[in-house]
């Protein structure tokens, strides 16, 4: 596809490169000179320098022709204009757009072909507040995605010692869970991706990625590590848009603090929400966690813009007595690197935001799409279409479907059934096939197994 991304900062930079290297023509916008000089050098593409809603400029990056136009700039109105002009001069067949701001979200008629034209709003504020939340719902997870509208979870883990699988091989699930459903996707140990089979043993410290139905989660969360108190005493750091919202969700039901730096802020905060406690401060100052009594807390989440100042404050809230430390961090290299020791739970904002988006560019039918492992790995929610004679999956069972290397299908959705990967499912069209790709290099092969032949239409 030929792609138009408006907004070289850290959401535009990192869906450039996670576009390029899935082969797409990427050309990409921003009025700063210096960050497109960067990504010229790094992936080697297309740039044009100049404000992004301006005709010229649109026509000077090829929006006459592209098949996509993603408008990430930092300015709310500068990305709906774009899609406005990209709709009514270039006739762009598809435009997202990030907005961050509530009072345009709440606005539902705002965004429609006779109003502003954005085929696709993406919020990352709301997307995050969303993934961090979902966290609070299973004590002890690393990452919750949703399948199935819902019905299904992939859900990331870290085993710990004590756990009743440590040990064990996966074949021995179905016997500490007679009554579960669920499926271990994939492994990684030592940042190494391991395959499971059934003979595969569970170690201390792996990253266990599982499937389950909704309500049988917490279960096999129990299988592999130690049962987690929930979480009812939560510091928040950083009253921007994030924390804002993570504590308007969190406080009608857990004690919630919120620190910020910022004092107008404050007291904006302090006005707004009903139950947080809202403390003017620096959250990497050791005497006010103190004063705080941070020891008492049961997860502290970084959640400010400044990736230094998260990192620090919760490695000072953990060495204070912190039960866990939950942190923002916006430099991908940092996640991988940093989750796992001090820091609990990492969260990558271009991740969440990156995933979101990469649903809508996918070939074939597909209903999801999530990025893991800073890029390197996806999880997807596809559609079988055809029948045995137009579709490579219609038709056949699952033993039989040469998969790529690195790839496995953890569950089919059939109307209203939920079947873990059974060696003996037959696929049927109009299936769901949700599954987890170690390497993501292995799309391109994955698209193609979905694909119906023109006898099919």
């Amino acid at each position: 596809m030929k792609i138009l991304i408006l907004g070289a900062g850290q959401i535009g930079s990192n869906l450039a490169e996670h576009l390029v290297q899935e082969g797409h023509d990427i050309t990409v916008v921003d009025t700063a000179c210096d960050l497109l000089d960067e990504l010229n050098v790094s992936l080697d593409i297309r740039t044009v320098a100049g404000k992004a809603s301006h005709p010229s400029v649109l026509r000077a990056a090829g929006c006459e022709d592209a098949d996509l136009l993603i408008a990430v700039t930092n300015s709310d109105e500068i990305n709906m204009l774009a899609c406005e002009v990209a709709n009514a001069l270039f006739q762009t067949p598809t435009k997202i757009a990030r907005v961050r701001d509530k009072d345009y979200l709440g606005q539902k008629a705002l965004f429609s072909p006779k109003a502003v034209p954005v085929d696709v709003i993406i919020s990352p504020e709301q997307l995050v507040t969303d993934n961090i939340f979902s966290l609070f719902e299973y004590p002890g997870s690393l990452q919750v995605l949703d399948f199935a509208d819902g019905r299904v979870q992939l859900v990331a883990v870290r085993a710990v010692e004590g756990g009743p699988l440590i040990g064990q091989k996966l074949a021995t699930i179905g016997r500490h869970l007679p009554n579960v459903e669920t499926r271990v996707a994939a492994i990684y140990r030592q940042g190494e991706a391991i395959i499971p089979h059934g003979s595969t043993i569970v170690e201390k410290d792996d990253e266990v990625f599982f499937l389950a139905s909704r309500q049988d989660t917490p279960t096999v969360m129990h299988e592999l590590g130690k049962a987690e108190r929930g979480y009812r005493r939560i510091t928040i750091a950083g009253g921007g848009n994030i924390g804002e919202r993570l504590a308007e969700k969190l406080e009608d039901r857990h004690q919630v603090k919120l620190i910020e730096a910022d004092e107008a802020r404050c007291r904006y905060l302090a006005e707004r929400l009903k139950h947080t406690v809202v403390l003017h401060g620096r959250s990497t100052r050791k005497r006010l966690l103190v004063e705080e009594s941070i020891e008492d807390c049961d997860i502290f989440c970084a959640l400010t813009n400044s990736d230094e100042d998260n990192i620090m404050s919760s490695l000072l809230a953990k060495r204070l007595g912190a039960h866990k430390v939950l942190t923002l961090i916006t430099d991908p290299a940092y996640v991988d690197l940093l989750q796992g020791g001090d820091i609990d739970v990492a969260v990558s904002p271009q991740q969440v935001t990156i995933g979101s988006i990469l649903a809508y560019i996918r070939r074939g039918d597909m209903v999801k799409a999530y990025s893991l492992r800073r890029g390197a790995a996806e999880a997807i929610e596809a559609v079988a279409h055809g029948d045995a004679k137009t579709s490579r999956l219609v038709g056949c069972r699952l033993d039989a479907i040469k998969l790529p290397e690195g790839v496995t299908i953890g569950a089919v959705i059939r109307g209203d059934d939920i079947m873990m990967e059974h060696r003996d499912i037959c696929i049927e069209t109009d299936d769901h096939l949700i599954l987890f790709l170690t390497d993501k290099r292995r799309l391109h092969d994955v698209e193609r197994l979905f694909q119906v032949g023109l006898s099919y239409f």
